[in-house]
């Protein structure tokens, strides 16, 4: 559990992820690629969620479970706006709302991410 509970395996998986997924909705939604490269970015996405709780169970020794569980929150979201980003785009419906909205989604949780003690303190 000590491997998953490391800050920079939970920060490499959501990097390739953010990756993937703009390299996923940028291609046409007809190009075979995009196929692949949507199932990577779901196994990816297990591994944001399976590295980001194992960080909540260890978060939970500096005593702010609250802001670890917003964070945990926002995560989700941010995962959630880009699966439906991808599927609207797929069916050929708008999806400009919820790429604007995981990108909201998105900057909380890297807000609370680096301000919380197991983050990197780039707002000192």
């Amino acid at each position: 559990m000590d491997f998953l509970a490391s800050p920079h395996l939970h920060i490499t998986t959501w990097v390739l992820g953010i990756a993937l997924f703009f390299i996923a909705y940028l291609m046409p939604a007809s190009a075979k690629n995009t196929k692949i490269i949507h199932m990577i970015l779901r196994v990816d996405y297990l591994l944001i969620i399976l590295t980001g709780v194992a960080l909540f169970i260890k978060g939970m020794d500096f005593g702010q479970g609250m802001l670890y569980g917003l964070k945990f929150i926002a995560g989700i979201l941010v995962i959630g706006m880009m699966e439906m980003a991808l599927v609207k785009k797929k069916k050929g419906k708008p999806s400009t709302l919820f790429v604007v909205l995981m990108l909201v989604f998105l900057f909380i949780a890297l807000f609370l991410g680096f301000k919380l003690p197991m983050g990197i303190n780039f707002l000192a």
